[in-house]
């Protein structure tokens, strides 16, 4: 195997170490949470994020505080980037009421508004024009703000996406519209459901900037996110970025991944997100090997301290079912 280059440090030391426990949390954070739902103390569905790592560390460096994210059911790991309590997440997963939405929503409906994480989506990209939605309101109340969409490679063939870049690009809409292309749409490749296997260029019709970005390089995901928040800032709209990036596991839990070769993966793997930051700390002096062993073992304890919380928390009652259906607001009525 030929010798990997050394790549010389562009950024901070604090962004440096950022991406690597970032990332590091979130595939601790996902092997525990394959192992509990082998044990079937997770149920129902559960789609892992393992391998794609530095799409949701790498947009967090780019991005500012009071941006808005939003994605599909694979939202284990973008609010673990934000922010959010490992203890909320694993709770939400074993249902739990302490869970990050009450226990009600499960693996594929993960809230936090506190870090801007407007969840999970489970219906394949009805997130897309709710995204765009999310970037009207940052526009309309001046905030300066904007909202950062992803789906996956599936959902780009979904209608609501060209209606979404349409009226986005029409309207300026501050939003970064994210596909995290791991090559399968479940178990179906991208060459199997369309002609147009270069997905960013789907954008191009609509004259959108839009580009392919490596994904499984943490440093060129935030300086495209980068790129693309600036000229959303400055009003120019939307931006369509095309992460290629590779998921190691199945679409979920129950998935025999028969359509693809173990070589296929273990060549992805030579190209994984979290050993290349590792290099890169290592070789430039940015971190020592033990202080990397120091962070690997805070992120031991706070994934064993997510079990515990979550096993030792209490499932709703069953009244809770009744509760956040519905936001009660008093309206006065309008006089003739």
């Amino acid at each position: 195997m030929a010798k990997k280059e050394t790549k010389a440090p562009k950024y901070s030391k604090e962004t440096y170490r950022y991406w690597y426990e970032s990332m590091q949390l979130q595939r601790k954070f996902e092997e525990k949470c394959g192992q509990l739902y082998g044990m079937q103390k997770i149920k129902g569905f559960c789609h892992l994020y393992i391998g794609q790592e530095a799409c949701s560390s790498g947009s967090k460096s780019a991005l500012k505080e009071g941006d808005k994210y939003i994605t599909a059911y694979r939202d284990h790991g973008i609010p673990l980037a934000l922010g959010t309590s490992p203890n909320a997440i694993m709770a939400e997963l074993y249902g739990k009421i302490t869970g990050a939405s009450k226990g009600k929503g499960g693996s594929m409906h993960i809230f936090d508004k506190r870090v801007g994480f407007v969840g999970g989506h489970g219906i394949v990209g009805a997130q897309i024009p709710l995204g765009a939605g999310l970037g009207f309101a940052e526009k309309y109340n001046k905030t300066g703000n904007l909202a950062v969409c992803y789906f996956g490679d599936g959902a780009v063939r979904q209608g609501s996406l060209h209606e979404t870049f349409n009226i986005a690009m029409t309207w300026k809409i501050p939003v970064i519209f994210v596909v995290e292309n791991n090559g399968y749409a479940m178990g179906t490749s991208v060459a199997r459901t369309s002609n147009v296997t270069d997905l960013y260029t789907i954008g191009e019709a609509y004259d959108m900037p839009s580009e392919p970005v490596d994904a499984m390089d943490v440093e060129a995901v935030h300086e495209a996110v980068s790129r693309a928040a600036a000229r959303a800032r400055a009003g120019e709209g939307p931006t369509f970025l095309e992460f290629r990036t590779y998921r190691y596991r199945g679409h979920s839990m129950s998935d025999p991944q028969k359509y693809r070769s173990k070589e296929e993966v273990e060549a992805y793997k030579e190209r994984d997100p979290i050993e290349q930051v590792k290099m890169t700390i290592l070789e430039n002096n940015i971190l020592t090997q033990a202080e990397l062993d120091e962070i690997d073992a805070k992120i031991k304890i706070q994934v064993q301290e997510s079990v515990e919380f979550a096993e030792n928390s209490p499932f709703p009652s069953k009244e809770e079912a009744y509760k956040d259906v519905y936001v009660q607001e008093d309206y006065p009525f309008i006089e003739e």
